[in-house]
């Protein structure tokens, strides 16, 4: 494969103005400014001005029909790294080589004249693209259809929803067959179905196009289903850039520090409840605090609580969510009556494996079915690999699905 993108030692900045403000200012203030000046210039003076770097020395390549997702948090330079591939921006310094068109969706009113028509914003597009009439022309119905604008398609796109002009946009930019596809955060606008219809597309034109996808997103689980590589900023440094996976894991691990024991914040009216949860741990089946779980081995989760009084019809509940947000299961006691006092309940798991990842713990107590205090982000499960994977065959990834299941399995000669 050619390489199409080519980063060398990238690095943008930019120049951050203070401004010196003076309050208001009455005539004693005035009769007494020099005097002010004069012990002022003694002081430690601050720049009015300082330089910020959105990137520092990134360097990478990208080969054609490769999908690359870009993680990181907010401010770790992945919006100013697409500007400064789609050319919206130059970089301060280093090298950028780019071979092919490049279609950009970075932000929601990017491309787009305002004042024209939806049907007029896409032969501009393409014009820009480099296409002819005819190759717009030809284009023109599927990307109306994928929109699902027909009926607004002479209609300026002023008037458009952000959810409308998103659709749009996204459907000119994958459509128009440009060499690279460039996508940020913007398809959060969009609602579920269109979500997916577009992560779709975006492998479509990768794997059949052979075209290149460049994809920013804080959904974990859309960045691993879409990209095979990964490349991960932080303060506008270059973490990681390897398969997806293991950047993923890698990002995870950055934001989410492994431990043992959660204690669990007093909830704010804590005096009102009748009880809350105030700690838990993860443990080995022998009650051996684990930051980490290896694949395949069995875990518990004890979970400390406060009663205030007696409380009847008492449930206790835990859940797991995966890394990208998809609730994975709820295991909860039966029902009981409890005498106020200090409890814990321990959940073990004996039937369901977990592959390799992060995931989240969520608390809640319950009497007679209302709520008493409940906590979507108590603790982290972390289950890790452990050792080779062709000395370990059970060491998988959330790509062969999220729960191992062990099965009895007999090979006989026939």
């Amino acid at each position: 494969m050619s390489i199409v993108i080519k980063v060398e030692n990238v690095g943008k900045s930019y120049v951050l103005r203070h401004l010196q403000k003076e309050s208001y200012m009455t005539l004693r203030d005035v009769l007494v400014r020099n005097t002010k000046v004069i012990v002022n210039s003694k002081k430690e003076k601050f720049p009015d001005q300082e330089t910020f770097w959105a990137l520092k020395d990134i360097s990478f390549d990208v080969e054609q029909g490769d999908r690359i997702g870009i993680i990181g948090r907010n401010g770790s330079g992945k919006s100013t790294l697409l500007k400064v591939l789609s050319r919206i921006t130059t970089q301060t310094s280093g090298r950028v080589s780019i071979k092919g068109r490049i279609a950009s969706l970075l932000e929601v009113g990017t491309g787009f004249h305002p004042e024209l028509t939806g049907r007029e914003n896409i032969f501009l597009n393409g014009s820009i693209l480099g296409m002819s009439k005819a190759e717009i022309v030809s284009k023109f119905d599927e990307i109306v259809a994928f929109a699902e604008v027909e009926r607004f398609l002479d209609t300026p796109v002023k008037r458009y929803s952000s959810g409308m002009y998103v659709r749009l946009a996204f459907a000119v930019a994958a459509h128009l067959e440009p060499e690279i596809l460039i996508v940020d955060e913007v398809l959060a606008v969009g609602d579920t179905l269109f979500q997916k219809k577009c992560l779709g597309k975006m492998e479509e034109v990768s794997k059949v196009g052979g075209r290149t996808v460049l994809f920013v997103s804080h959904n974990m689980q859309a960045v691993q289903k879409l990209c095979k590589k990964g490349l991960l900023l932080n303060k506008g440094n270059l973490m990681a850039y390897d398969q997806i996976d293991k950047v993923v894991s890698k990002y995870l691990e950055s934001t989410e520090a492994s431990q043992a024991i959660y204690p669990i914040p007093k909830p704010d009216n804590s005096d009102e409840l009748a009880g809350f949860a105030t700690s838990l741990q993860i443990e080995d089946r022998s009650g051996r605090l684990l930051s980490e779980i290896p694949v395949g081995e069995k875990w518990q989760v004890r979970l400390s609580f406060r009663l205030r009084r007696k409380t009847e019809h008492f449930v206790i509940a835990l859940g797991l969510v995966t890394s990208f947000e998809l609730p994975l299961q709820t295991s909860w006691s039966a029902p009981q009556t409890l005498e106020a006092g200090e409890y814990e309940a321990v959940f073990s798991n004996d039937d369901v494996q977990l592959t390799s990842g992060h995931y989240r713990l969520v608390v809640g107590l319950s009497s007679f079915g209302r709520v008493i205090h409940y906590n979507e982000n108590a603790g982290r499960l972390v289950i890790s690999d452990a050792g080779d994977v062709a000395l370990n065959p059970r060491i998988v990834n959330t790509q062969s699905g999220l729960l191992l299941n062990i099965m009895e399995i007999s090979i006989n000669r026939k």
